[in-house]
């Protein structure tokens, strides 16, 4: 037996270059790549067929990245566990190496897992950083420093090469393999890092110029965005990567005429700051791992309903809300895997206030839509959306005037909605107001569940009324003290109308 192999894990860092744990362990010798299929983590509630089509994809390129090196991508099937101890049992495991990961309860509670086998078998895990995020972190001081110098660190090469070793793999299961549902996404993002080279190539020099207003509208943010979501979320790229040539790009920009460059400094500056709160928002769950299920601040436990209206959540789900913008963006979510995060705000908000219903349900149905699903972004953003963060003002969005305001020519809603295609474009915001309504509304097109402005007054006035409360103002300091930003100095005055943190989702309000 070979007690000398170095079994890199794959997890969600899916390339070669920049690869901490794979040039590590190469160093150190011969090295197992090794992907586990995980039957268990694909029966969740929050993933989906589409993502694994990504990440399939995905596979299929590290394979031939790494069988290029010399060893191809062993493949296994089933639970991490059985899969190291038959590694163990038949090759001999000198040390595990695998990237730090901040995922949902499952690989958490499947890391603790892993760790107890290496603990049991007294073989060594290790785990470098991959993203800005820090681990057992004490405190948020000095948090944004620590970003920028993991930032600004050299990019580890991939190996020169591997050694070729003689250890059976199996081959990559598809979705109806794997029992996920069918899931029709037919506009969906190519996976791979060749695909994800080419979507961050052609943003920093072509793309991107209008990147800080093109990103507000599903209009225009379908180009004007990076896009590059799915590739950090599955690691085809890596984080440091796409800084460090933003970082170069901004510098290059620098360097030429102001007056030509005009619209590129700001969108460049503003995408990195993107990339800062990617982060800054994946140190939130891994320092608070229950947001992904309680509330972040108590006093909004049992504030709406733990069981969801359904009539309401099904019409959300399906893009029937009546609503055509909402329904508009939610069929285009479905249809291509990701929409900009404004719209991810305003879908969220409007299950939140208009509908009422609890976070939980909602969040779940989102993060089985986005390809780019990230937990430790997604929880975070779905309680900030549904105003149960206690130190981020309530956003109310009003999916009227969000049509009016992102949409005014209602292309994007023609093209979703085609069941409204004889509306005027005088009424595709409100086509209940048009006065041939009774032939589209309530025949091919429903009519909206409640009353927009209404339901919002309603809404405002319940989170509100706990906001105002001293209790409130006490713990919502405690976590701000936890999880704020230090570029502010606390939370304002419950009463206060704006935001003391930017929103990933979308960063302005509007009501």
């Amino acid at each position: 037996m070979n007690n000398g192999y170095q079994v890199v894990w794959f997890k969600r860092d899916l390339r070669v270059h920049d690869h901490a744990a794979l040039a590590s362990a190469a160093d150190a010798g011969p090295v197992v790549p090794l992907y586990v299929v995980e039957t268990e983590y694909w029966q969740q509630p929050d993933v989906s067929a589409r993502q694994w089509a990504f990440a399939r994809e995905c596979l299929a390129e590290l394979d031939a990245a790494l069988a290029e090196l010399g060893q191809p991508l062993v493949i296994h099937t089933g639970d991490v566990v059985t899969a190291l101890g038959r590694l163990h049992r038949e090759h001999g495991i000198a040390a595990l190496w695998s990237h730090e990961e901040t995922g949902n309860a499952w690989t958490y509670a499947r890391d603790n897992r892993v760790r107890a086998w290496c603990l049991e078998h007294s073989i060594e895990w290790h785990e470098p950083r991959q993203h800005g995020v820090v681990r057992r972190l004490g405190s948020r001081n000095g948090w944004a420093r620590r970003w920028d110098r993991q930032m600004h660190g050299a990019e580890r090469k991939a190996p020169s090469g591997l050694p070729t070793l003689s250890i059976e793999s199996e081959r990559l299961p598809d979705s109806r393999e794997l029992g996920l549902a069918d899931d029709r996404c037919t506009d969906r993002q190519q996976g791979g890092r060749s695909a994800g080279l080419e979507r961050l190539t052609t943003f920093l020099e072509e793309r991107g110029e209008h990147y800080r207003t093109d990103m507000s509208s599903p209009v225009t943010a379908w180009d004007g965005c990076s896009r590059l979501s799915a590739h950090l979320a599955w690691g085809t790229l890596s984080m440091r990567e796409i800084a460090r040539r933003t970082f170069r790009r901004e510098a290059q920009l620098s360097s030429l005429p102001a007056a030509t460059t005009k619209y590129w400094r700001g969108s460049m500056q503003s995408f990195a700051g993107r990339l800062h709160w990617h982060c800054h928002f994946m140190q939130k769950l891994e320092d608070e791992p229950s947001i992904e299920r309680s509330n972040l601040h108590p006093a909004y436990n049992g504030l709406r309903p733990t069981v969801p209206d359904s009539s309401k959540l099904e019409a959300w789900e399906a893009g029937e809300t009546g609503w055509p913008f909402v329904d508009a963006c939610m069929r285009s979510l479905r249809a291509t895997g990701w929409i900009n995060f404004r719209m991810r705000a305003m879908l969220m908000a409007v299950a939140s206030y208009h509908y009422w219903l609890d976070w939980r349900q909602p969040g779940l149905h989102l993060a089985r839509q986005f390809t780019d699903y990230e937990p430790g972004i997604h929880w975070p953003q779905v309680q900030m959306q549904s105003g149960t963060t206690g130190i981020n003002t309530p956003r109310i969005y009003n999916p009227v005037k969000q049509g009016f305001d992102q949409d005014p020519a209602g292309s994007f809603v023609r093209r979703w909605l085609p069941e409204l295609d004889a509306v005027p474009d005088a009424f595709i915001h409100e086509p209940w107001k048009w006065e041939k309504a009774p032939s589209v509304i309530g025949r091919r097109y429903p009519a909206p569940l409640v009353n927009h402005l209404d339901a919002a007054r309603a809404a405002r006035e319940r989170i509100w009324s706990i906001r105002g409360d001293r209790g409130h103002r006490h713990h919502a300091n405690d976590i701000f003290s936890k999880h704020g930003s230090r570029k502010r100095r606390g939370p304002r005055s419950a009463r206060s109308r704006r935001p003391q943190l930017p929103f990933a989702f979308g960063l302005e309000d509007s009501e």
